[in-house]
């Protein structure tokens, strides 16, 4: 990968561009946080304003969560975040011709976590030269810390971490993972009923009821979601243990085959719950099911928001 500052130099260029030639009237993109490890989301309308738009080791939120409803945007996009933009084309929330992706192929984001256990000390600064490492610094201390030592989960198992359907490449191509993203699920999803159900229930059990996972999603636009709804009530609003599974089961349900692995709902979660692998044991089923993966096609819808009448539909027999 090139230098962070030169790929930050290509989106900036590009945006600049796209706004002269009226190709688009807002570039979202990223600028710096406000404090060390974090990057913010930005809508740059102007050339001044396009100079204000970084690249980062830190830029983990999914800016396909803005699209919806948008016209005449460019969108700064890793891979999963193009894949979740390519979704909303196909599930009509924005026209493919009032979008234009500038795709920066990605080898992974940072987890705060990660670098919190590794360096407990006050952080003060962060300098980014490289995309494989940064130097934290703090009072009376200089590390440096190699990226992949700190990398989210998701970027740990990413197939696509470039772009497939971009406008155009902000940097050049890197080869997605290899693992197998699934060896956990697949290990989960062998185990009885009773103690699937109980892995779930213990893995909400401090879930706050927040919605942070919803609002960060990118795949969550409905006018009115399920847990707000009155006409009928679906679901409490306390913490009641039946209610949280039903709404984690039901967002799950949601997802399902349309999930990018993007990692919004576990960066924005306040008490760390490893939310996605109630997307993940679908996700898990729709490969085997239909062969299918979101985010590849800007025709092919996902299996479960449509009907074919020669679906077999084995799954359910």
């Amino acid at each position: 990968m090139p230098a962070l500052e030169d790929v930050a130099k290509k989106i900036r260029e590009s945006a600049k561009r796209l706004l002269a030639e009226g190709r688009a009237e807002v570039v979202v993109g990223y600028r710096r946080g406000t404090i060390p490890l974090t990057t913010a989301p930005f809508f740059a309308r102007t050339a001044e304003e396009c100079d204000q738009l970084v690249w980062s080791n830190f830029a983990r939120i999914n800016l396909a969560n803005y699209l919806p409803g948008r016209k005449k945007v460019a969108l700064v996009a890793k891979g999963c975040d193009a894949r979740s933009a390519v979704g909303q084309v196909v599930e009509n929330q924005i026209p493919r011709d009032e979008l234009y992706v500038i795709g920066v192929p990605c080898t992974g984001m940072v987890d705060n976590a990660l670098v919190a256990a590794k360096e407990p000390r006050p952080i003060r600064e962060v300098v980014e030269t490289t995309d494989d490492s940064f130097t934290l610094k703090g009072e009376g201390y200089s590390v440096e810390v190699r990226k992949e030592e700190v990398l989210r989960r998701n970027c740990r198992t990413c197939a696509h971490r470039t772009p497939k359907l971009a406008d155009e490449l902000a940097a050049p191509e890197v080869p997605g993972a290899t693992p197998d993203d699934f060896a956990d699920i697949k290990a989960l999803a062998s185990k009885t009923p009773a103690e699937r159900l109980a892995h779930f229930k213990d893995l909400i059990k401090d879930c706050l009821r927040c919605y942070a996972c919803r609002n960060a999603c990118p795949l969550c636009y409905c006018p009115i979601c399920f847990v707000d709804e009155t006409r009928p009530q679906w679901l409490g609003k306390s913490n009641d243990p039946m209610d949280t599974l039903t709404f984690h089961l039901l967002r799950g349900l949601h997802c399902s085959g349309r999930c990018t692995s993007c990692g919004a709902c576990e960066t924005v979660c306040p008490v760390n719950i490893k939310v996605r692998e109630f997307n993940r044991i679908l996700e898990l089923t729709v490969q085997k099911e239909w062969q299918y993966e979101p985010g590849l096609s800007w025709d092919q819808k996902p299996p479960l928001t449509m009907f074919q009448t020669d679906d077999a539909a084995e799954f359910i027999k």
